[in-house]
Parts: structure tokens; sequence; C-alpha cells
């Protein structure tokens, strides 16, 4: 029997999770978008408790968040509480590039794993359109405000935006890896071809739309945050929006349908929501609002997971999601392996595809004693958000007894609420039962959030502080994003919080500084809004937005069998 054979239809997953078949919009027999109106429908129930699932510092080898997210919510269902997850949707850049898919794996799977990594409802590519169309109308706009002159007013009743063409800062997207995209020229050659200026495409993953559309509150929330979009400044250096394009409305439209999240099931039948699918490093790397809204009044436990490490999606969950939604955590899961803190001790300069070090795969304390103190600086900086932190231990084969030991007592020694070995790839719920025991005692713990700053707090001294609390002496503002500074102070908006734009492979900005780095700096070179987002992007280092393929790239494996199945897709 394959995984595969165990799927129920998608109503019967529905109906154990209390949705009736009036709020499914059916996506095939095993996907359903689910419709928002159940939000309201639900208000008068009681919430159930939040889950944050988040990580060590990533390295090469892989940490299984996803994993053990899906893991989780299972493990609660096989003791007898009643769970969902939320998770992102899958890029199709890093689906055909080099990680693979974000289904999670094993017996901890959602199903069918091909439908989530390839194109799902839909939605993603609906972003591309609506992103793609605010593109496409700047430079039509341009090209006729410049065709038409003086007279672009009295012959099409329009009021000249007067775009800046050197400052429209509104790129292209599309969904894969390509390199060769990132700096381009449109409108070559000019005169029917538009106006020639310098473009450039990034990941649609990347795109303000996703983070909007995971940020926001319903579909009208939806339209007013887009319409607040920056795409450009004019050529007396105001900003140009969405709004003033009057493309906002459109851009909504081609998103109407992508704003109801999607319902899909694990290999053991656990419901799960997927929903967005932002970038932690230049957005905050959470499953949306609405798929939380969705969830909470139906479980007792929804169990969600944030982007790479708890210096980057686990942070913008408490500074950005958590400050506009309300949406509070009752407890932090911290993800670890054995061998990714040993890869973090500095030690070997591991690359993917790579072979594993001797010393990586073969027990040895004193090399995870180097890499554990990555582990305590995640667990304080969980804490520090005013959560209790489990530490989930993510077995593989060679692990050894003698390591594990090591890393639980060293977990409760730095502050840790429990830590766990959790075996969910191989066991699925069963092998999370001991953790999901640990993750409800934590959530019946009184917390509070603890945020770092306050909406109020300068610009400027916000940069500081996070610079500081990853370790640094201090942050180096360049003239440039001293200038950002204070244009969006004239702007009226440094109220809004930061998404700290780093690299997620070190604690710090240097992807070279392993383990916990100390006596740093971190330089900001330069600061963007996300307006209709509502945070701003602070840039600390060459922060890639269009990823590009390796020489051994994922999609060499991937093709259709004899039968028409999907071999090859992880």
């Amino acid at each position: 029997m394959t995984k595969s054979d165990q799927l129920l239809a998608i109503e019967q997953i529905a109906q154990k999770c209390g949705i009736d078949n009036e709020y499914l919009i059916p996506h095939g027999k095993y996907v359903a978008k689910v419709d928002l109106s159940i939000i309201e429908a639900n208000k008068h129930k009681p919430a159930g408790k939040l889950v944050l699932v988040t990580a060590i510092t990533p390295t090469p080898l892989g940490e299984g968040k996803t994993v053990n997210t899906i893991g989780l919510s299972e493990g609660l269902n096989y003791i007898g509480k009643k769970a969902i997850a939320c998770i992102r949707q899958p890029s199709l850049g890093p689906v055909f590039g080099v990680k693979g898919g974000a289904a999670g794996g094993g017996l901890a799977e959602v199903l069918p794993m091909e439908t989530l990594n390839l194109h799902l409802t839909g939605d993603i590519h609906a972003i591309t359109a609506a992103h793609d169309l605010a593109s496409a109308a700047l430079d039509s706009r341009l090209y006729h405000e410049e065709r038409l002159g003086e007279d672009f007013t009295a012959q099409t009743g329009l009021k000249r935006l007067n775009i800046d063409k050197n400052r429209i800062i509104w790129k292209r997207v599309m969904d894969h890896n390509d390199r060769a995209l990132r700096h381009i020229t449109v409108g070559v050659g000019g005169g029917l071809n538009g106006v020639e200026r310098s473009d450039g495409f990034e990941i649609t993953a990347a795109s303000e739309l996703m983070a909007i559309l995971a940020l926001a509150n319903d579909l009208h929330d939806m339209r007013k945050r887009i319409g607040r979009v920056i795409l450009a400044y004019n050529t007396d250096g105001n900003i140009i929006t969405a709004e003033d394009l009057e493309v906002a409305g459109a851009m909504t439209v081609l998103l109407k349908n992508a704003i109801n999240p999607n319902l899909m099931q694990t290999v053991e039948n656990t419901p799960v929501l997927i929903h967005a699918g932002p970038f932690a490093n230049i957005a905050h790397g959470n499953s949306s609002v609405i798929a939380d809204r969705v969830a909470l009044p139906l479980a007792d436990y929804v169990v969600t997971e944030a982007g790479f490490g708890s210096d980057m999606g686990m942070e913008k969950f408490f500074n950005i999601k958590y400050r506009q939604s309300g949406i509070t955590p009752s407890c932090v899961v911290l993800v670890a392996t054995v061998r990714s803190l040993k890869s973090n001790s500095g030690k070997y300069n591991i690359k993917p595809g790579q072979p594993i070090p001797k010393e990586i795969s073969e027990s040895n304390v004193e090399l995870l004693k180097i890499g554990a103190a990555n582990l305590g600086w995640h667990i304080q900086n969980a804490k520090s958000y005013g959560m209790p932190v489990i530490v989930a231990i993510n077995r593989f084969p060679h692990d050894s007894d003698e390591e594990l030991a090591f890393l639980q007592q060293y977990a409760l020694q730095q502050g840790a609420f429990a830590c766990e070995v959790s075996e969910v790839f191989m066991k699925g719920g069963l092998g999370a039962q001991a953790l999901s025991q640990h993750v409800v005692k934590a959530c019946e713990q009184a917390s509070q959030v603890k945020l770092p700053y306050q909406d109020q707090d300068k610009l400027a001294d916000k940069i500081q502080l996070m610079a500081k609390k990853y370790g640094a002496n201090k942050a180096n503002l360049s003239a440039q994003a001293q200038k950002d500074i204070a244009d969006i102070e004239q702007l009226k908006l440094d109220h809004l919080p930061l998404c700290m734009a780093k690299t997620p492979m070190s604690i710090s900005a240097d992807p070279n500084l392993k383990n916990v780095p100390t006596n740093f700096d971190i330089d900001i070179s330069h600061l963007a809004v996300s307006a209709g987002a509502g945070f701003i992007r602070v840039y600390a280092g060459n922060i890639m937005t269009m990823p590009g393929l390796g020489t051994n790239p994922s999609y060499r494996h991937i093709d259709i069998d004899d039968n028409g199945n999907i071999v090859g897709l992880s």
C-alpha cells in the first residue's frame, strides 16, 4: 500500500475539522479552497492554541522544519487532540532548483505532494499575473505620457503622473530561478516598443503582493493594501502608488480567488491549510493570517511554521505578523538536528550536494558541543519574545544515543521548557507522541509576547536595537540608508515594523560567520518601504531576490514514467 492509497476525499477531511461543504470550493478530489465566510460563521467559537515552529540557523544538510510541523500536528491528533497544520505554499524556484518541494517527507508529508509542489490551485500564478499587470501598466503610462507630451491630459482626461523612469522600483516577477533576468533592459529601441529603461525580475515569492496576501484580513483589506503599494517616484520625487496608477482594483480582481486558503491532508489524514509563500528575508516568511483565523476556531492546536531560523521567520512573526493581526502563539518549537549543529560549528564549509564529512556523520560529541552554542542562542532568542520553548531534535539514523543525551541536557540547561527527540519521518504521529505531550503542557503556561521595540521608537534606534539583538556591536548606516530613513520619516511611515533583510545562513549578516558570531558590525546598505504589506525592509548585505540554478538542479531528475506518474520530485 502506498501513502496515496490512504487519502480521504477532501470533503471527509473538511468534515474531520468541522468545515461544512457550503464553505468548500473543490479543486479535484483531494484539494479544496475554503471560503472566507467561515471566519465570520465561527467567530463565536473559542480559539485553539497556536504552536509556532522555527529552527536553528539553516545549513545545507536541512533541519526538517516542515517535516516536524506536519509531524507534530499528526502527533497531537495521535494523543487525542484536534490539530490542524498551517504551512506556506512551495515556490517552483526551489522545487526545480536545489531545495526541492516543501511537502514534508516520510510519514510526515502533505499529500498529494505532487499537487502541493506543482501549481496547487494557481495562487502563485495569480500573484505573478497581478504583479506583472502593474509593471505593464507602469510602462504603458510612461510610454503614453512621453508620446503625447503636454497633450496627454487633454487627449486622455487623465492627470499626468510624470513617472521618473530611473526611479521605477516595481520589478517584474516570475516563479522560477532565472539569474539571467536579474537585470534587463525593456523597451529596447524605444518608439512603439515603449520607453527604453533598465529593469529586472524577482521571484514571485519576493513580491510584495505575496506578503500582502499573507497579511490581509479579508478581500477588502487586501484591496486597500494593494492600493498603498509604492510602484515608482515621479520627477518631483513623490511616490506613485498602485492607486495613483488606477491599477489596484484590477490587481485585486486577479487575486480574488487566491485569498481563499487551500485545504489538504497529511499521510495520516490530518487537515492542513496551505496559503501564501513569502520569503523570510525580504518578507515575514509565514503562512497567512487568514489560514490561522480559519483554523484556530476549528482545532485545539494549530501548528504553523516560520521560514528559516528564529532570527528570521520567527522574529518576523512577532515583529510583523503578530503586530498586525494580534494572533499569538502559546509556545515555540525549535527544530534542530545533531548533524546540522555539527555543521554550524564552523569547522567545515559544507556545500549543497557535496559528501558529508565523516566527522559529521559519525558520533562526535566534542564537535557537537561546539555547534550546540547555535542552539543555545536560538533558545534564548525565542525565549526573549516571551514564549516557552520546546526543542525538537529531528533524529537521523546515524545519531548516537550519547549525542542525543548531551543535546537534551544542553537544551534544558539553556532554558528550554523541554527537549524531545522527534522521529516523525519514520513513525508519523507516533514519532511525535512525547513531543506533543510537552507541547500541550507548554501551551498551558502563562505567557505574554515581549516585543523588542515599540512602533513609536525612532527608526534608526530600531535598527540599532535589532543589530545588537543579533550580537553585533552596532549597525553601520550607509549614506543611502540615512537618506532612506529621512525619506521614510517624511512619508510618516517610520512607525512601521522592521523586516531585517539579511542572510539566513548566519545569525549575523555575513553568511561566512558561523555558530554564534561575536565582535562584528552589521552594514545597512539601504531601506525600502512595503507600504501595502506594512513593514520597512532594512537591507543588510546583498539580498538575493531572484535565485539562480546550480550545476546540478533538481529538474534534471524530475520526469514522467511509463504510466504517467511523476518521478524524481521531492
